[in-house]
């Protein structure tokens, strides 16, 4: 059990050995280790970092740590129970669809190992909302992490039946416009689509809502650039606008990868930290205080997670950590997090953000 719960040990000694099987074969290896949930609670013990100074809050939902799990690897919400006994603040389940879908085709993932990075075209394969909310219904549920749950379609009817099946069952719902592998999705990358879509969901919203945004590019990077970067701007100005808690920065980015079926997924990993540190950064210049920020992309250690707070984040999502560095990185995360919160002289993650540039990096 060691060896899985020291993040060197498993990149040294489990690591190849899941590495040798194909990315579907070892999710389902992971699955099976993750349904014998009594196992993982009795493990939390040695998984958590309890630090008071980690202690903080989302959209008023208290956290034990400002770090969590990104939506994409429990779609169906059948393991948040066993993840969220991995030290999280919270875990997003998701992303669920009000229909099952069977996803594209296979080969759909495609591991860039040396960059500890992954390509994904999955197209949001669940088994729907009536199957995601049974199993939120009879879990006793994640008892020390908040869940949120992802959800996502291609009409506003779609998502609104979605979140008001989940939203009791949640401590909060996190809306998906951004999935790089659905088309369909892009119909609210457009301000006034995403108004319509908010202000449908809004209609009978009670807990904290969060939109997951799609990547922008930097200022110059091709010729749509600046078309693309001001259209990003509106959008996160229209979440505002709509009383939104709180923004997700960003989902993966799209790439062109002939090893999968589809030929394009979502890059995600440490090929995307940088970008994502200039996506919080400017976004936290368009909505200022006004809104939560969580930054998502490339995090697998407590410096990243430090620069992504020092940009302007609330919270910080991992998820290809967990691939590459196993189910203690959570820890490992946390207490590098807290050492350096502690260099500092800073008592509570809110104060990370406002600290001269010059401090201890």
């Amino acid at each position: 059990m060691a060896l899985l719960l020291n993040p060197s040990k498993y990149r040294d000694l489990i690591r190849p050995l899941l590495f040798k099987l194909a990315p579907g074969a070892a999710q389902q290896l992971a699955d099976r280790a993750l349904s014998m949930t009594p196992v993982w609670k009795l493990l939390e013990p040695y998984l958590e970092y309890d630090h008071p100074s980690l202690h903080t809050s989302l959209a008023g939902m208290a956290l034990r740590s400002p770090i969590g799990l990104a939506a994409g690897y429990d779609k169906d919400c059948e393991h948040l129970g066993s993840l969220a006994a991995l030290g999280f603040g919270y875990v997003v389940g998701g992303t669920v669809t009000l229909s099952p879908r069977t996803g594209n085709p296979s080969p759909r993932i495609a591991r860039y190992v040396r960059q500890e990075s992954l390509v994904n075209s999955l197209g949001f394969p669940g088994k729907g909302v009536g199957q995601a909310a049974l199993r939120l219904s009879s879990d006793s549920g994640p008892a020390r992490a908040r869940t949120i749950v992802s959800v996502s379609g291609e009409t506003v009817g779609e998502i609104v039946a979605c979140h008001r099946e989940l939203e009791p069952l949640a401590s909060s719902i996190e809306v998906n416009i951004s999935s790089p592998n659905t088309a369909g999705l892009r119909a609210f990358h457009d301000p006034s689509a995403l108004s319509e879509l908010l202000a449908a969901v809004s209609e009978d919203r009670n807990r904290p809502l969060f939109v997951k945004m799609p990547p922008f590019p930097a200022a110059g990077d091709g010729p749509d650039s600046d078309a693309n970067r001001k259209q990003m701007q509106a959008l996160a100005t229209v979440c505002v606008e709509h009383g939104v808690d709180g923004l997700t920065v960003a989902n993966t980015h799209p790439v062109n990868e002939p090893e999968l079926a589809v030929g394009v997924g979502g890059l995600s990993g440490r090929l995307v930290y940088h970008d994502m540190l200039r996506m919080v950064r400017e976004t936290r210049d368009v909505v200022g205080d006004s809104i939560a920020i969580n930054a998502c992309g490339g995090v697998s250690s407590g410096k990243n997670a430090w620069d992504a707070l020092r940009a302007g984040a609330d919270t910080v999502q991992i998820l290809t950590a967990l691939v590459y560095h196993g189910p203690g990185v959570v820890r490992s995360i946390n207490r590098q997090l807290a050492l350096m919160m502690s260099w500092n002289g800073v008592s509570n993650v809110g104060q990370i953000a406002q600290l001269p540039q010059d401090a201890t990096a």
